[in-house]
């Protein structure tokens, strides 16, 4: 079966998505951005990971009592996406918006990977996806994503740590060498996939100069409008 995000979509909006490890910065980026296309008149449409309803309480219950293998923990994530794509991104990209995806397919290429899950499988039980009109990856360092977490609290999550999967008992070790694993599983999936590789270790305002003359490009030509699907033929 062919995979839907290797091709571009058919809708009038545009999709905008950022990737990156734990303390890259790229949330605070997209939020940038955001604003920066609504003072333009945009009409722009916010979406994160791991944030339907349908399956957030099951995921955060299995993440509490370790309950969940690293397969399950996949078919839920992609439940959750599946339905977060139905209801809150296809929709306004059908309406001629701009959606802004704050983590996408490629979270599950990496960490589900390192987990142990097979490449393939992963991408394509994601098959269904939409492909990206602009897709960027925020590369940072790990001591410095370590450092930017560990200034807005006290210590690392027990799941950013990987301390699942027994990598240390430490949680600031097992933070480097689980987020380090997904760095590299990133580099490879930026190259894969075309992904735009912004150095997150830049002031933020540099990084939000780069990111905005990207879109600026991107979006030459772009007339919002609703989706109208093609004609049927009737015999």
């Amino acid at each position: 079966m062919p995979r839907t995000f290797d091709v571009p979509h058919p809708y009038s909006g545009r999709l905008i998505i950022v990737e990156g490890i734990d303390g890259s910065g790229k949330s605070t980026q997209l939020q940038l951005l955001q604003k920066w296309l609504v003072s333009l008149g945009h009409q722009v449409f916010f979406t994160e990971w791991n944030s339907s309803a349908l399956v957030n309480s099951t995921i955060k219950r299995g993440k509490k009592k370790d309950l969940l293998t690293p397969t399950t923990f996949s078919v839920l994530h992609a439940t959750d996406f599946a339905d977060r794509l139905t209801h809150l991104i296809i929709p306004p990209l059908k309406a001629g918006m701009i959606v802004l995806a704050d983590r996408y397919i490629y979270t599950a290429f990496s960490r589900d990977v390192v987990r142990g899950v097979h490449r393939d499988w992963v991408r394509d039980m994601y098959g269904f996806a939409v492909k990206p009109d602009i897709a960027f990856y925020f590369r940072v360092p790990i001591d410095v994503a370590l450092r930017r977490i560990l200034n807005g609290r006290k210590a690392i999550k027990y799941h950013e740590a990987g301390m699942d999967m027994g990598l240390s008992d430490d949680p600031n070790d097992g933070f480097r060498e689980f987020q380090g694993r997904i760095l590299t599983e990133y580099d490879r999936i930026a190259s894969e996939y075309g992904l735009t590789v912004l150095d997150a270790s830049q002031p933020i305002e540099q990084q939000q100069s780069q990111m905005r003359e990207w879109v600026r490009e991107r979006l030459v030509g772009y007339r919002p409008r609703p989706y109208l699907p093609p004609a049927v033929e009737l015999r």
